[in-house]
């Protein structure tokens, strides 16, 4: 009888290593451990047996059980995978593009590179320790301009000309510093993040500036954060963009949302400081606006500026593009022209 046994339990293991449906498997499961099933007719015969075979046979019995349960189990998770993998292989689609346009002779897909540069930016952020966060693009009055210290009949929202919607309650938004408030309503200092996303304003479009465009807006708030620290990061983070020492300025600007302010400018890299159309004749270009965040701002963030300062900036991405790859004019980034991104193309 133990041999029977033996004997099953060998061509069961040979029948559920050739399954290949999980109908098969249920097949074979029913066959061997059903109520009708080859073990329960092994079983059933015991009772002509002694009882010491009654002992042995029923022990092994219960042990090629579990061992067969086991298999089973194994077999339905087998096959299941490789169904998986077979309707993955066999619905795959590239996404990438890359191989169907290689076999197809075409160059010019890849990443575009506001995206490219904007990728690396990002990169560079989280290696200082800084959080990216995110926003959405239609903002309220108040966390575009109410909560960075603009009320309502502020002069200075006359320098951001605004899309807004008809209730004048609900606009796109002009910059990315709504990011920064929301960022301080859900962090608690110390905190360092930045916020990158493309802005809308209702301006007349030239060599240097778009109606929609990039910005990436960040800001440091804890116990002690000075302007030498402003100092030190800005200088820390052009150097990585642009992969060298660049010849920078420091002057005095006015942003309702820091106080003191400052615009920090670096040579043009595409005229050397000679003048052309981007740097507006002046040599210069302004890389970005920058300062200690206004206490007002801070409480409106929850923050105690009495305990907590801390510096804010932001600048255009298109025009850290521009300068990297000496494009001369804003309006090729988004001309959908694939003579001028196939050259910039990247995977």
């Amino acid at each position: 009888m133990e041999e029977r046994l033996e004997s099953l339990y060998a061509e069961f293991s040979r029948e559920i290593g050739a399954a290949s449906t999980g109908a098969e498997v249920a097949t074979i499961k029913a066959e061997y451990l059903g109520k009708k099933g080859r073990l329960n007719e092994i079983l059933k015969s015991l009772k002509d047996a002694t009882p010491e075979e009654r002992k042995t046979v029923g022990s092994r019995s219960n042990e090629l059980k579990q061992k067969i349960l086991v298999e089973i189990d194994e077999a339905a998770v087998r096959i299941e995978r490789e169904e998986i993998d077979r309707r993955l292989a066999a619905e795959r689609q590239d996404i990438s593009l890359l191989d169907s346009l290689r076999d197809q002779g075409l160059g010019s897909a890849g990443y575009h590179p506001l995206t490219a540069i904007g990728r690396e930016v990002e990169d560079i952020f989280i290696s200082m320790g800084f959080d990216i966060l995110d926003g959405p693009h239609i903002e309220s009055d108040y966390y575009n301009f109410e909560a960075l210290n603009l009320p309502a009949n502020h002069p200075a929202r006359d320098m951001q000309d605004t899309f807004w919607f008809s209730d004048m309650h609900h606009l796109l938004r002009t910059h990315t510093s709504p990011i920064q408030v929301r960022g301080m309503e859900k962090h608690r200092p110390p905190f360092k993040f930045v916020g990158p996303g493309e802005v809308f304003r209702n301006e007349a479009i030239d060599a240097s500036h778009e109606a929609a465009f990039r910005q990436i807006e960040g800001m440091m708030v804890g116990e002690g954060v000075s302007v030498a620290h402003l100092v030190h990061f800005l200088k820390t983070l052009l150097s990585e963009i642009f992969h060298k020492e660049l010849e920078v300025r420091l002057r005095p600007g006015y942003f309702p949302f820091v106080e003191p302010g400052f615009e920090l400018d670096y040579k043009c890299l595409l005229c050397g400081g000679k003048g052309c159309s981007v740097c507006k004749q002046v040599g210069w270009v302004e890389a970005l606006g920058c300062g200690m965040v206004h206490p007002r701002v801070l409480r409106y963030g929850n923050i105690d500026p009495d305990v907590y300062s801390g510096f804010a900036f932001g600048m255009g991405w298109d025009r850290l593009v521009m300068m990297r790859y000496g494009i001369d004019n804003i309006r090729h980034l988004r001309s959908g022209d694939l003579r001028f991104v196939s050259q910039f193309k990247a995977y």
